[in-house]
């Protein structure tokens, strides 16, 4: 590119030639037709022949027409070569720039004017050198080009004050915008639609509204860009009435067929978690756009919608439309959510062959999709090979790790975060304490502890209520209260932390105080506050209490919630009130698995298991898949009603009938059906012939069974496999003892208590009483 030099300007007044003239003509004539691609080229050429060059007027024209065709380069090579150039030329050749994203040529050409050029600029060319600024964020020089527009008094020209207002409304510094705005004798439509959409933009959906208010009592009529910044104000602020006026406005108006309106609507109402309405009006356009497929996707998603937003996806790829960023970022967290793995390869494909996969957002899309779908492998590989400086690649592997219990690579990785100075921040502390109390590391928390403190984080309230879970579920119920007593403006969240806290401890008297100080200080208990309160009633076995939280619970309308009735019926139970607790099952609508589970359990614990196994029929007739916890509660039934076979049965098919994995409990169950029966040796052999590792519970099913049936010989065998999966368990010595003991063995029994002695076991106190 040739660096401009200074040049000899022309008179204002030129005498055209008559070739000149006639050139010119013809340019005026098709600059704005189809006919200028074909006829630019032969009328250069002719005036470089005839000279025609020298006239200004016509090398101007010329100068637009390329600008016109996009042609740069060209515009460019006629510019520099001009003899005479004036003020048209050069807001042409920055304008042309700063239509055709050459953001730094018209800057560098700006200036290069200032230097050669003694005439002042005028609006025109200010408004196209504000648009390169705003373009390319240019703040700093777009600040001196306003500092010229108010030496010139061109700071209240609508052209240059609707380009600063954009400039600082795209940089997010509305309070400079607003001052221009104010000082603007007159607004366009596109001066308004400036600044509603830098409020917008920033959050401040009221501003916004308000000046679209403002807008329509001075008689501007909105076009379609301030209409759809307006709705997406309404959709900040989830103003759904305020978004339906909208809406209604653009149907008298006929701005609804724009597509900008409709995608905007759209948000809207996914927003405000209307997506059916969405829907319909997705359905009813015409002119979709990419943008339109991928609202409704990420509408969906938004809504815990994944299997719609899955099936909109695949319409859209057959429909044509090849998914951009944002359609496989919405899609890949369906995915996870619905563990749907397969799909989720095939957009990771997609991603790669749309050069897409290095993306920000795919890429965490992609990690936080295979964690979800338990692929940690896989979530690892995305990791080392995408990953840069960038905390949220590194939270989401930390989030995976975490999710799966497995501290040492979440530390790994944390390490890795520090080493590379990437700073650590509220989520991955809450990631890292999330794992940290699963595995009960005390010391581990306490020194994510301090790390939280020197970050200047600990008096945030999510990371608040995340320590008071940690130091809870490691039974430092002292620490954690420590922590609730230094945060100050606790909201719901902390006060339920702690509630939580005290119920997980089995301090329910604390935990009834905390509510009473929770309900003084004004804040509106949820279900989740509810649900603390009745686990606290059930581990006192205090209908007392119970039956008090119960007619709280009914006063707030939380009783229809299933996890509060949940919690309920499962109280009732532990209390010996199981006539109660099938009361409220039966009352309950919409029973989940978990609300059909704990009537299941319930009847199987008190040994009522003909009313067990009929519950799991009635459930099966209400087209309920059962899931693990289901299966164990039906097998715990069998066992207590001696139904062998028909456990057996359950246990068979639950796999192929089910598509569940026995776990456990499940086997350990088996073991205690075949061993309440008397079949020891087949109990022992079933355990033999386990495809997992027998676990020290299941051991101590079949320990008991000889318990009960007085088996020295099994029961010696099943005590020393117990002890070698578990050495400090004394649940083993304990029941071999009592086998000894029933058969007058006391020899044996006495080799057994030195035996604990010299292992260090400790019998565990037995509870006589509970106050």
């Amino acid at each position: 590119m040739n660096l401009v030099r200074p040049l000899s300007r022309a008179a204002s007044s030129v005498t055209y030639s008559c070739p000149a003239r006639s050139l010119a003509q013809t340019l005026l004539s098709c600059l704005t037709g189809d006919r200028l691609r074909h006829l630019l080229p032969a009328a250069h050429a002719r005036a470089v022949i005839s000279e025609g060059l020298r006239d200004l007027f016509l090398a101007n024209l010329l100068l637009r027409g390329y600008s016109k065709l996009g042609l740069l380069h060209d515009a460019r090579r006629l510019f520099d070569g001009m003899l005479h150039r004036n003020l048209v030329s050069w807001s042409s050749a920055i304008s042309m720039y700063a239509q055709h994203g050459g953001d730094e040529q018209a800057l560098v050409l700006f200036a290069a004017f200032r230097r050669s050029f003694d005439e002042m600029p005028n609006e025109f060319l200010l408004a196209s050198v504000l648009r390169a600024c705003t373009q390319s964020r240019a703040v700093h020089f777009g600040e001196q080009v306003h500092d010229t527009a108010l030496k010139l008094g061109l700071d209240v020209n609508i052209y240059v004050g609707t380009a600063l207002i954009t400039l600082y409304a795209k940089v997010a510094c509305m309070d400079a915008a607003i001052r221009v705005f104010h000082t603007l004798p007159a607004k366009s439509p596109v001066t308004w639609t400036a600044v509603i959409t830098g409020y917008s933009q920033i959050g401040e959906g009221g501003l916004a509204l308000d000046l679209f208010q403002k807008m329509g009592v001075q008689g501007v009529r909105p076009d379609r860009f301030v209409l759809a910044s307006a709705v997406s104000a309404c959709s900040a602020l989830a103003f759904l009435q305020g978004g339906r006026q909208i809406h209604g406005y653009t149907y008298r108006c006929g701005a609804v067929m724009d597509a900008s309106v409709i995608n905007a609507l759209m948000d809207l109402y996914c927003k405000c978690s209307r997506p059916l309405m969405a829907r319909k009006l997705f359905d009813r356009t015409e002119n979709l756009n990419l943008v339109s497929w991928t609202t409704m996707i990420a509408g969906y998603m938004q809504n815990s919608l994944d299997a719609e937003a899955m099936d909109m996806f695949w319409q859209m790829c057959q429909a044509g439309w090849q998914p951009d960023v944002f359609a496989c970022t919405s899609i890949l967290n369906s995915c996870g959510s619905l563990e749907a793995i397969w799909q989720g390869r095939q957009i990771h494909a997609h991603a790669i062959k749309a050069n897409l996969d290095t993306d920000e957002y795919i890429k965490n899309a992609l990690i936080d999709m295979y964690n979800k779908c338990d692929h940690l492998t896989a979530a690892r590989a995305v990791f080392d090979a995408l990953a840069h400086d960038d905390a949220v690649s590194y939270n989401a592997m930390i989030e995976g790790y975490a999710r799966q219990g497995d501290l040492t690579e979440a530390l790994h990785v944390f390490r890795r975060m520090r080493y590379c100075s990437i700073r650590p921040n509220l989520l991955t502390f809450v990631s890292l304490l999330g794992v940290s109390s699963f595995q009960s590391a005390i010391e581990l928390s306490k020194q994510i502890h301090g790390l939280i403190i020197k970050s200047g984080t600990s008096a945030d309230l999510y990371m608040g209520s995340a320590l008071i879970d940690a130091y809870s579920k490691c039974s430092l119920v002292d620490d954690a209260k420590a922590v609730f007593l230094l945060m100050h403006n606790r909201d719901l969240v902390v006060w339920n932390a702690m509630i939580f806290g005290h119920a997980q401890n089995e301090q329910g008297e604390e935990a009834v105080k905390l509510f009473s100080q929770l309900r003084a200080s004004g804040v509106t208990p949820n279900e989740f506050t509810f649900v603390a309160l009745v686990t606290v009633a059930s581990n006192l076995a205090s209908m007392f209490h119970g039956q008090q939280f119960h007619a709280q619970i009914i006063r707030a309308g939380a009783d229809s919630n299933p996890h509060v009735t949940n919690a309920l019926i499962d109280m009732y139970a532990k209390s010996g009130f199981i006539k109660e607790g099938w009361l409220l099952f039966e009352s309950t609508c919409g029973k989940d698995v978990v609300c059909w589970n704990s009537m299941i359990l319930t009847y199987a614990q008190h040994g009522h298991a003909e009313e067990a196994l009929r519950v799991f029929q009635l459930m099966r007739e209400a087209r309920l898949e059962p899931n693990y916890v289901t299966i164990v509660g039906v097998l715990t039934a069998c066992a207590h009603a001696g139904l062998v076979d028909e456990g057996l049965h359950h246990f068979n098919s639950m796999k192929t009938k089910y598509g569940i994995e026995p776990g456990i409990e499940h086997y350990a169950s088996v073991v205690n059906l075949l061993g309440r029966s008397g079949k020891l040796h087949s109990a022992k052999e079933f355990i033999e012939r386990m495809p997992i590792k027998p676990a020290a519970a299941v051991w101590r099913s079949l320990l008991s069974a000889c318990c009960l049936f007085g088996d020295v010989e099994i029961g010696r065998y099943a005590a020393e496999m117990a002890l070698l999966v578990d050495p400090s368990d004394s649940g083993p010595y304990v029941l071999l003892s009592n086998i000894y003991a029933s058969k007058g063995l006391w020899a044996d029994v006495q080799k057994l208590r030195l035996r604990m002695d010299y292992a260090g076991t400790m019998k565990e106190p037995g509870i006589v009483g509970l106050r």
